[in-house]
């Protein structure tokens, strides 16, 4: 059985923005199996994760910023309404720009898994393409490996490794289990260029899934921004998934 897929409601920020309740109904009307939020535009974390509970939407994952200092109580706080155990955030280009710049991140990344272990949580990176541009010969993700507690995962959005340079399957391979989650994207693989609903740009995106194999336990799209209607692309990127048998929803 593949896994579920999720959608990340960054893609529909402009709609949630105005009406939050109308999109995270419209995800589950797709037939999304869950959301992963990034913010809660016009409501609060516990009235959204009523919601997301009273539509049978499951919530793999939370964008939120790093638990650490003052952010530690609101993030765990956000994370236990909204039913989930996992925690998602990253860092800048800056932070990854050299191996000082690395250790440092790290270091932050450890202390935000840290923080919330002693709830039942775990903490997960989400990358961009910077993390894998290359600084002084290797690739920052390989440098920053070395200096990470292993109880840290990535969510590998695949997308944006292809855009800094590697295969995203070969990235896949090497991570194993420490990648549970997939942000599911596709389009030129270019940076600062519009993307694509799923299926119609040049991301492997069968060849990708089938390296996460069966470490991967969500597929979580997310579309940036988009050539066409956002909408329009959110439901051709879960009916792509699905219709192949690449992932499953709730319809």
């Amino acid at each position: 059985m593949p896994p579920p897929v999720a959608l990340q409601l960054y893609s529909l920020r402009e709609m949630a923005d105005k009406n939050y309740e109308h999109v995270v109904n419209l995800t589950a009307e797709i037939g999304y199996a869950g959301v992963e939020p990034a913010g809660f535009p016009g409501t609060t974390p516990e009235a959204a994760g009523k919601l997301f509970e009273s539509l049978n939407l499951k919530v793999p994952s939370a964008h939120l910023p790093l638990p650490v200092g003052e952010n530690r109580s609101y993030v765990v706080e956000t994370a236990d309404a909204i039913g989930t155990k996992r925690v998602v955030s990253g860092l800048g280009r800056d932070d990854h720009s050299t191996v000082d710049n690395i250790r440092w991140s790290a270091d932050r990344f450890n202390e935000a898994a840290e923080a919330v272990a002693p709830h039942g949580m775990t903490f997960g990176i989400h990358n961009h393409w910077w993390e894998y541009l290359e600084v002084e010969g290797r690739i920052a993700t390989d440098i920053l490996l070395e200096h990470l507690a292993p109880e840290v995962f990535f969510q590998v959005d695949v997308y944006w490794v292809q855009v800094g340079g590697p295969d995203p399957a070969g990235v896949l391979e090497r991570l194993g289990d420490r990648a549970p989650l997939l942000h599911l994207k596709d389009g030129p693989c270019l940076r600062n260029t519009d993307m694509t609903a799923l299926g119609e740009g040049k991301v492997d995106l069968p060849g990708v899934i089938a390296a996460g194999g069966d470490h991967t336990e969500w597929h979580i799209v997310e579309l940036d921004s988009c050539a066409t209607d956002m909408v329009e692309a959110v439901k051709k990127s879960y009916k792509y998934l699905v219709d192949n048998g690449l992932s499953r929803g709730n319809a």
